[in-house]
């Protein structure tokens, strides 16, 4: 029983993301909310989209540890970045963190007009699978 990412022939390959991800039954499905670059109190980390980024993933990094699982185990992220944010420094930032062996995840990304939190530039939840045995 294997958690599977696919990229079917027909779609284009990229190293970045898959396009389709078959969690198995009896597999643990983990959702990670929204979120931002910012620190435990909830204070913005800087006022940089790459720092922010790190954050972000970091922030979502430690909600998957709490329930005993990586981010080796995402199968999907979705990141919204502010439409005023610096995109390749935001991507940049995060690429060699979010690398791993195998197919990537799948990967949904938005330019926004804004975020819910004021000064926020990133914002990004996940879908996490583990088979747990």
């Amino acid at each position: 029983m294997d958690i599977t990412l696919m990229q079917p022939p027909g779609l284009v390959v990229s190293p970045a993301f898959s396009h389709v991800a078959v969690v198995p039954p009896g597999a643990t499905t983990i959702y990670v909310g929204g979120q931002n670059g910012v620190d435990d109190t909830g204070a913005l980390v800087s006022d940089d989209a790459a720092e922010q980024s790190l954050r972000a993933v970091d922030n979502a990094r430690v909600a998957l540890e709490a329930v005993g699982a990586g981010l080796d185990d995402v199968i999907s992220w979705t990141v919204l970045i502010h439409q005023d944010a610096d995109l390749r420094a935001a991507y940049g930032a995060v690429a060699s963190t979010l690398a791993r062996e195998g197919a990537p995840p799948l990967v949904t990304a938005a330019l926004v007009a804004g975020l819910g939190v004021p000064g926020a530039l990133i914002e990004v939840s996940a879908v996490a699978a583990v088979i747990r045995g």
